[in-house]
């Protein structure tokens, strides 16, 4: 897919932005400098690689949204959801319904807040590199897919349009935000990831790492969790029994690595890359299930 869709024409909402995987609206005579509300459409599209793919997972946008919701519920934190039936807030239409919320305008920090209670991926290579993550030291040993005594806060910061977010210090999140707002940052973040990991163990499944999104609501000046929160697309979790098993599928992952895989072995990343097979598509798709499932029975 060399270019996003045509968005929806919602009824009562317009649109202003569409990014990789989800489009934003507001309320029709509004702008999305004015208005205090965006609605926020999950799009079954899915990116690698810096590339929106082709074809689209059905269903994946409802299934994505469906989990946040239900981790938005559990979670003792602000959020940015707006009650339906807010007054002089648009309803969601009923087309987008399963795959989209209504979301309040906040000042949203310029920080991605990661929380590692395993090591893998980018932090397990800056850990092989230097020993550390995100200036963290950690004790020599530690393989690819151990499980941390304790999680660990690695933050990055937000890059502005077009360019590659950075992991940063813990210090270097004081000189963006300031020493409180860090703090709180950090804090929430790692009491959110702990009680979620204890919650999934008990459904026998391990959530390895995630990001957090926070924002100040301008109104009352509290700390809100935003965006999406505890997804397939915003975590790595892997199956408890596969894992205490061992071996090399112990790191397979309820998320689109099944497609990045693909792809890595399919396309040189020059130009415009391949469809993706229906046998891809489908197994995907039944991988974001299966952790949905899982996770809400």
């Amino acid at each position: 897919m060399t270019q996003l869709p045509a968005p929806l024409e919602l009824a009562g909402w317009t649109h202003v932005y569409s990014g990789k995987v989800r489009d934003l609206y507001v309320p029709e005579g509004r702008t999305r400098d004015d208005s205090p509300v965006l609605l926020v459409v999950a799009s079954n599209r899915v990116s690698a690689f810096d590339h929106v793919l082709d074809p689209e997972i059905p269903g994946k946008g409802a299934l994505l949204t469906g989990l946040s919701n239900w981790w938005f519920d559990r979670i003792e934190m602000p959020n940015h959801l707006v009650p339906a039936g807010t007054e002089g807030v648009p309803a969601v239409p009923a087309e987008v319904a399963d795959r989209a919320v209504v979301g309040r305008r906040l000042e949203m920090h310029p920080i991605e807040c990661v929380v590692r209670g395993a090591l893998t991926g980018s932090g397990y290579a800056e850990y092989a590199r230097t020993g550390a993550v995100c200036g963290i030291e950690l004790p020599e040993g530690i393989a690819d897919g151990d499980l941390l005594a304790e999680p660990i806060y690695t933050p990055a910061y937000k890059a502005p349009l077009g360019e590659h977010d950075e992991n940063i210090t813990f210090e270097r999140s004081v000189e963006l935000v300031g020493a409180e707002a860090a703090t709180a940052l950090r804090d929430a973040s790692l009491t959110i990831f702990t009680a979620a990991r204890e919650l999934a163990a008990e459904r026998g499944v391990i959530l390895a790492d995630t990001k957090f999104e926070f924002g100040i609501d301008p109104v009352t000046g509290e700390l809100v969790l935003a965006d999406e929160v505890l997804t397939s697309d915003s975590s790595r979790y892997w199956d408890g029994e596969v894992y205490a098993a061992g071996g090399p599928g112990r790191l397979a992952s309820f998320d689109k690595q099944i497609v990045r895989d693909w792809l890595a072995a399919n396309w040189d990343k020059q130009g415009v890359p391949p469809v993706l097979p229906a046998e891809i598509v489908e197994r995907t798709r039944e991988r974001y299930q299966e952790l949905l499932d899982r996770l809400t029975a």
